[in-house]
């Protein structure tokens, strides 16, 4: 998809430029790192709108979405809003001939994930979500570890797991609505990892689920108490995803792979592998590589200015969110649910 000669070419805005992160700042920073140009910012918060004309002198600022379309000549639209937006936002761009990545989780459902899909194909425009940690040390350490030298030998199961005991806080992130649930967070983010790390199609998800236990301003719209997905894949490997704020006794690390050959460890920062060599337990531990994030930037102005393949494709960004759909709607029907694949 070479559309353009070269990546300053490529005019870039963002929606969203509040937030504890700094989110908004941070991806035009890293696009312009990449070399893009940053024209454009939507914020409803007129305070972070003036900080964002501070911080990009010169850059256009809107306070709706409709208005940024219609006042600026913006190529790429970067969303950083709320999870139940990514999907009404992104189609009202696409639809104005605007190429668009999301922040993650790419959508909530399927079916929105479809729509967007869709529409960026008959538009022929860029669709991506920002799946930065595709290039997390951790996870480029594992595949080095688990692939290439094959130290724990043929995968067949991940426990990718988060959580502690204590009460979600009062923001959006706590609302189910909102956020999709306690699965979508930091859920996308590990099953990130694991979906590179088992490499196979999903076949069917189980899903489970403990709402009620915690209260937040949400009331009933609060997040579940802890929440689990149990993926096959048709390879035969599972993957189990656990989330909770109830957890007294958390087990170590992100994700445990484990192989016919041993159990690799990791978290963000750390890893551990355990091997039996003749009948003898081998724990060998290290530090992860660094995280490469700009990556991610980089290949977004390649793949538009040479063509060259993008990594983070919208169909891949439908996997975790298919998992979580799935694993929602099997919890109230208290069913597994069959992928399905476009």
């Amino acid at each position: 998809m070479a559309q353009f000669k070269k990546a300053s070419d490529i005019q870039v805005g963002v929606v969203g430029y509040g937030g504890a992160f700094n989110m908004g700042r941070r991806h035009l920073t890293d696009m312009q790192k990449a070399g893009m140009t940053p024209v454009a910012v939507t914020e409803v918060d007129p305070a972070r709108l003036q900080v964002a004309t501070e911080d990009f002198p010169g850059i256009q600022g809107y306070d709706s979405v409709a208005k940024m379309l219609k006042g600026s000549d913006v190529h790429l639209v970067v969303l950083i809003t709320p999870h139940n937006t990514h999907a009404r936002l992104a189609l009202q761009c696409l639809r104005a001939g605007r190429s668009v990545i999301t922040e993650k989780p790419f959508a909530i459902t399927t079916a929105e994930c479809d729509a967007m899909i869709g529409e960026a194909k008959r538009r022929k425009l860029l669709l991506s979500t920002y799946h930065n940690r595709h290039w997390d040390g951790c996870v480029l350490e594992a595949m080095k570890r688990i692939h290439r030298e094959k130290a724990i030998g043929d995968v067949y199961r991940v426990e990718a797991h988060m959580g502690g005991y204590g009460q979600p806080g009062d923001w959006w992130r706590s609302s189910k609505t909102i956020s999709g649930g306690i699965l979508y967070d930091w859920g996308v983010h590990l099953l990130e990892y694991s979906l590179q790390i088992i490499g196979s199609e999903i076949v069917e998800v189980s899903g489970f689920a403990r709402s009620g236990f915690w209260k937040t301003a949400w009331k009933k719209d609060t997040n579940e108490d802890a929440a689990c997905a149990v993926v096959r894949f048709k390879n035969d490997a599972w993957l189990t995803l656990t989330i909770s704020s109830l957890e007294s006794n958390p087990k170590p690390g992100w994700l445990e792979v484990t192989g016919t050959r041993g159990t690799y460890i990791l978290d963000g920062g750390t890893y551990e592998i355990i091997q039996f060599r003749e009948d003898q337990k081998i724990v060998t531990k290290g530090k992860n590589i660094a995280s490469q994030w700009e990556r991610y930037y980089r290949n977004v102005a390649a793949h538009l200015t040479k063509g060259e393949k993008l990594i983070i494709t919208p169909e891949w960004a439908r996997r975790p969110i298919h998992i979580l759909d799935l694993a929602n709607q099997s919890a109230k029907k208290g069913t597994a649910m069959k992928a399905k694949y476009k």
